[in-house]
């Protein structure tokens, strides 16, 4: 692969990329509080005393909100920290009703680890490895609404205490390519850990991007920070655009100014929010309501025991079962894809076939018809019912497709189809000599011109087998037949 760069007027840039990932934590209630979680609720429903901020009300840290966190930790080989504590991190605004919101600076909860991911799918040789700095569990803010009154904004605190993992980065990102592989794969392994959800419009994962430029090899530059973005997509559109706007800037005597800005997706640029401020601006201290979270052995080996096949794991084995390297990836990608294909392989669907089967048929049907994998009409029992049948010769590709069809409308079992339908194949070696005879006879100039070195016609003969049988015959019996009647 080449490398990505900026071409300017003084000759080639690099781009070094950061990401900040902020993913809501799967749980039924907050950080600190009992109060709920769920997307969607009425503003200011699912507010705590503790969520408002009411004097003399302590916050107790959720178990389940620790766990996530560790599990996640592991899923990407980070260093857990047995021991972590809370500090605050004091700044005014008006959906943060304590004043302060409690996260983590000092003693995050985990340390060091790394993602790997194919930069392109198809290439076996892309893969990089991007280095994560920390993940530390922080409470969420609440939210401003400014459509609902003229002169007024509305605050909702529904949000506000929601537990977040903060996933930081290494800046070992160097294209727009490279931060959409890294943010697809970790967010592939949020899912499958079932840590958080990933729905990136609903803002439970959501990225802050940070960006800067320099000479190949040179000082690392001045970064910019673009904060809240919410899709895959447009992270790649922030690193493309904020690279050629830093470029230009600084080509054209600018100085690139350490800054918080926002992204607009209408017009794919970026705008200044904020002049960016370091970290003594928000005076940290230990928050001195909270003790440390201190982490049994116990506890980390039944986190390590819950973890489900990570996405690397299960591409391998896919691989090891005959798949090719490129549908094990694509099969991996989603969660819910991989279930359903293990459900597949399980029911004793042939790897190979069946995968290239879902690629191809299912996918395309899927996409067809608007649905995800979780309400596909064919389950994996039916669909590896269908595929034993072209197995076993009961019925050819051709017929598989027609009984396909059939399964999505009507949610039937492909057996059954077969059966009420009279769509089994024929191998009967009398009735395919019969149709050839006719068929032979009937272009007795083809089979002319085929014996005089026009073998291009053999498949017109097949063809038309195939049409006077209604695609039941024998593909193999067919071809079989027509080159001994041929010679």
């Amino acid at each position: 692969m080449t490398d990505y760069r900026i071409h300017g007027d003084t000759g080639e840039w690099e781009v070094v990329i950061g990401l900040e990932v902020h993913a809501q934590i799967v749980s039924n209630a907050k950080l600190f509080s009992g109060a709920a979680t769920a997307f969607g609720a009425e503003p200011n429903t699912q507010v705590s005393l503790v969520d408002a901020a009411m004097p003399g009300m302590l916050p107790v840290p959720n178990r389940e909100c620790i766990r996530q966190a560790v599990r996640t930790g592991m899923a990407v080989g980070a260093q857990i920290n047995k021991w972590s504590r809370f500090d605050r991190k004091n700044y005014f605004y008006a959906d943060l009703p304590q004043g302060y919101q409690i996260s983590q600076l000092y003693h995050p909860i985990v340390g060091e680890g790394a993602v790997d991911v194919l930069v392109d799918e198809k290439d076996e040789a892309s893969v990089k490895r991007i280095g994560i700095e920390r993940i530390h569990i922080e409470q969420d803010a609440g939210k401003l609404m400014h459509d609902q009154h003229p002169t007024m904004s509305y605050v909702d605190l529904n949000r506000s205490g929601v537990a977040l993992m903060e996933i930081v980065s290494r800046p070992d990102m160097r294209s727009p390519a490279e931060t959409g592989a890294y943010l697809r794969k970790l967010r592939a392994i949020l899912r499958y850990v079932g840590s958080c959800d990933g729905n990136m419009e609903e803002g439970s994962m959501r990225a802050d991007v940070n960006v800067s430029v320099r000479k190949p090899g040179g000082e690392l530059g001045t970064r910019t920070e673009t904060k809240n973005v919410n899709s895959v997509r447009f992270v790649m559109a922030v690193v493309e655009h904020e690279a050629r706007r830093q470029v230009e800037l600084i080509e054209s005597g600018g100085k690139v100014a350490q800054e918080t800005r926002l992204f607009d997706p209408d017009k794919g640029v970026t705008r200044v929010l904020r002049s960016k401020e370091d970290a003594h601006d928000y005076r940290y201290f230990p928050d001195p309501d909270l003790l440390p979270v201190e982490l049994d052995e116990d506890f980390l080996v039944a986190c390590r025991e819950s973890l489900p096949e990570l996405p690397d794991a299960k591409r391998k084995r896919f691989e090891g079962l005959g798949i090719g390297a490129y549908n094990a990836s694509v099969l991996t990608a989603e969660v819910e894809i991989a279930r359903w294909f293990d459900q597949l392989l399980d029911a004793g669907a042939p790897p190979p076939q069946a995968a290239n089967w879902v690629a191809s048929e299912l996918f395309g049907a899927l996409n067809r018809t608007g649905r995800t994998i979780e309400d596909s009409p064919v389950t994996p029992t039916n669909a590896a019912e269908l595929l034993s049948l072209v197995a076993d010769g009961t019925i050819s590709g051709s017929l598989a497709k027609q009984v396909f069809e059939i399964m999505l409308d009507t949610g039937q079992g492909a057996a059954a189809i077969v059966e009420e339908r009279g769509l089994k194949q024929t191998s009967d070696t009398g009735e395919i000599d019969a149709i050839i005879d006719d068929i032979l006879a009937a272009n007795a100039d083809k089979v002319s011109q085929y014996k005089a070195g026009k073998e291009a016609l053999f498949g017109f003969f097949v063809g038309q087998t195939m049409k006077a049988m209604g695609g039941k015959a024998n593909p193999g019996v067919v071809n079989e037949r027509l080159k001994a009647k041929l010679s």
